[in-house]
């Protein structure tokens, strides 16, 4: 039985050979190092271009009070702004607290699941971009130590 993960090497190395996917592709050109190298939220900001981004309630982020497995923490995001451009997660007390980026095409549905990984308790941000201005949710979240609530 062959592994999801081999079959998923095995088609990106078929596109890559057909060119179909060109190496050195746009979306390596994309990764903006400086923003996930980031050990602050305030380089962080700075590195996305989010000055002074404001709270709305326009921007949900849905996650659990308290995450048994800081391994794998479910996290729904979404965002009613019109035209929004772009996502990203912000864990305040991870190593690097940016997360998670996702660019939103346009005439995308801003409503993303996913999990996280949590070094431990504290506040989780959902940062949106829509027209060129950023907006932001925020959440505490608790981490317990081996699921005992502790």
């Amino acid at each position: 039985m062959r592994r999801p993960r081999r079959e998923f090497l095995k088609l990106v190395s078929l596109m890559l050979a057909a060119e179909l996917v060109p190496a050195g592709s746009a979306l390596a050109e994309e990764w903006n190092k400086p923003a996930f190298a980031a050990k602050k939220l305030d380089d962080l900001y700075k590195a996305l271009g989010a000055n002074a981004p404001q709270q709305s309630d326009q921007v949900v982020l849905i996650g659990p009070e308290i995450a048994e497995n800081g391994a794998v923490v479910p996290l729904e995001l979404e965002s009613k702004l019109p035209n929004t451009e772009m996502l990203a997660i912000l864990i305040e007390k991870n190593p690097n607290p940016l997360a998670a980026v996702f660019t939103l095409p346009a005439g995308t549905l801003a409503d993303i699941q996913t999990r996280v990984k949590m070094a431990e308790t504290c506040n989780v941000y959902l940062l949106a971009k829509a027209g060129g201005k950023f907006y932001y949710a925020a959440k505490e979240i608790k981490v317990t130590l081996g699921g005992c609530g502790g």
